[in-house]
This record gives structure tokens, sequence and C-alpha cells, in this order.
């Protein structure tokens, strides 16, 4: 069942994506937009949209704000990859974007990626309501920016040169940034777009975030190179601290397998209506990639 609500989910996103992308020509950067935002799982876009489900948003006004976190994730992901930031060669099995291209389409991909996101949520089709849709830029550029996932970003990357490895505390908020807030922000839109209670969202979103970087730290250690799509080891080899490192793999997977438990029963109030929900955060410690 998750499997088939994921694959149609992707789907529709990837559709949406190729509608709003077809009138910008076929200038590299435009082919690097579309690269860089085909494929992946669409976990975000997946949460924006059952979010948007469990208070009777139409899809047709939901697929807005699910096709942005998924540009808004992809610009991430170009510029990550980047030889200045973590320098990767592979992502999602090919070549990165500025491995494919050049280092300065990479850059302007990504940016066109990030404005992109935002202008999809800002679109009349994404809400008839005015003030939703000036709440979903701003708390977007909120999660997106220097308090959310580039703070995480910057955290990460000073670590890599700190003369003493994080605490489990310190490796907690980096991600709560990094990974975390693009999380918290999809988990939530549906109960914005309908002018709801957001807490219990933000508590799903909240254990799963946390357990999906845990997750990642298992995999980069334990994971199938082939499968994952990227690199994999590069933190060990760096020295840098992570859920592993810190708590040893037994103990990493127990505290992620608590955290997805948690996030389960944030969604209690909505009975059976949220199982897909649930569903969604056992997957992310039962995934390969």
């Amino acid at each position: 069942m998750l499997k088939t609500r994921l694959s149609e989910s992707a789907t529709a996103v990837q559709a949406h994506l190729d509608a709003v992308m077809a009138p910008m020509g076929d200038l590299p950067v435009v082919q690097a937009m579309r690269y860089a935002s085909a494929g992946g799982k669409r976990l975000r876009a997946f949460m924006v949209l059952e979010s948007a489900r469990l208070h009777d948003i139409p899809f047709a006004q939901a697929i807005w704000p699910a096709a942005a976190i998924e540009a808004m994730h992809a610009y991430s992901l170009v510029h990550d990859d980047l030889p200045c930031m973590d320098d990767d060669d592979l992502r999602r099995g090919q070549p990165t974007v500025h491995v494919k291209w050049d280092y300065a389409t990479a850059v302007l991909a990504g940016d066109a990626l990030q404005t992109l996101a935002f202008e999809m949520v800002s679109h009349p089709d994404c809400s008839p309501s005015a003030e939703v849709r000036a709440n979903l830029a701003l708390t977007f550029a909120q999660a997106a920016g220097a308090r959310g996932m580039v703070l995480g970003q910057a955290l990460d990357m000073a670590a890599e040169t700190a003369v003493t490895p994080l605490t489990l505390e310190e490796i907690t908020t980096l991600q709560e940034g990094k990974t975390g807030a693009l999380f918290g922000w999809s988990a939530q839109c549906g109960a914005r777009m309908a002018q709801a209670d957001t807490t219990p969202f933000k508590r799903y979103a909240d254990g799963l975030g946390l357990a999906f970087q845990i997750w990642d730290d298992v995999l980069d250690i334990e994971g199938d190179a082939d499968k994952v799509g990227k690199t994999l080891g590069k933190d060990q080899t760096a020295g840098k601290a992570t859920f592993v490192s810190l708590l040893g793999m037994d103990a990493a997977k127990a505290r992620a397998k608590e955290l997805i438990e948690d996030a389960c029963a944030a969604l209690d109030s909505y009975g059976n209506n949220a199982e897909t929900l649930r569903d969604a955060a056992r997957f992310v410690i039962s995934r390969d990639s």
C-alpha cells in the first residue's frame, strides 16, 4: 500500500514539475534543473499530500507545495554536492550536477530551483487564500534558511574543521536544521493550508526527521553503495561525529525506532486516517537507500 502511494505521489509530482518547467526552454541551466529534480523517494512531497488529504485540501491545490518542497530539496542537494561543500561525484547513482555540467551551472540550477519552489507555493492555484499562500511562503523561508536547513548545513561544515567532534546534543541540533526543518514544513503543510493546528504534525516530523538522519548514518556504514546511490563511509573516513559513532550501531538503531514510535503516536487523534503517514515513518528505518 505505502509503496503504491509513494509511487503515485512521485509520478504526480514529477508531472507537475515537468509542466511548470516546460515553458523555460532547454538551456543548460534548465536541463540541469530537470536533471536534479528527477527521481528520489519524494518522501517530503508525500507528507505534503498526505497531510493535505487529512485536512480535505483538494489535490489540485496540494500538488503545488508538494512539488515546491521537492524543488527546494533538489536545490539543497545540488549545492551540498559542490566541491566547496561535501564534494560528491554521485547522487542517486548518477553523476552530480557539477560533474555532468560544471560548477557555475550547478550553482545557477540550484538557485533557480530554490526560487521556483517559492514561485510554486505563492501561485494562486496553490490556495484561494492569499493569507494561506503568504504563510506557506513565510514558513518555507524559515525552514529553508538560516534558522533551518542552511543553519544545519553551516553547522555541518563548521564541524569538519572543528578541533573536537560534535557532542550528541550538538549533532542533534545540526540535523534538526539540515534534515528536520524541511520534513517539518512538509508534514505541517496540510494543516497550514487548512489553517488548523500544526502541533501533532510538528511532533510527527521531529521524530521522523531525526530518525531519518540516524538511519542515513546507519546506511553510511552498513548500506550498499549501489542501492544508496552515493559514496559511502565519507563521514567515518573524515572522523566526523555521527549518531552511530556517538551511540554505537545498536543504540543508534534503537533510538531511531523510539523516535518513529513517538512520531506515529503523535497522530493518534487522526485514527486510521493517518495510517499511511505512520507507514511512511516506519519506512524511514527500513529503507536501504
